[in-house]
């Protein structure tokens, strides 16, 4: 079994980690690796839309499909 969990260091450098397994997991070794992660810095407005134009369309699956949204609910008209 294999776990990816990220969590961040706490001020005093700390890190505390809580970690649940199933009980069919109980009472077996483990190997814990601690590793940091550079964070991404926030996207900016022509980043993002750059994202969006190279994610658009990329569903290549035919069975794909939108379901059904539902009936637009019926309201009183405004006076």
């Amino acid at each position: 079994m294999t776990k990816v969990i990220c969590a961040r260091v706490d001020p005093n450098g700390v890190l505390t980690l809580t970690v649940p397994f199933d009980k069919a997991e109980a009472n077996k070794p483990v190997r814990v690796t601690v590793q940091t992660i550079e964070e991404a810095p926030p996207l900016d407005r022509e980043a993002w839309l750059r994202f969006l134009e190279q994610t658009a369309g990329s569903i290549t699956d035919p069975t794909f499909e939108r379901p059904p949204q539902g009936e637009y609910e019926e309201r009183d008209a405004l006076p």
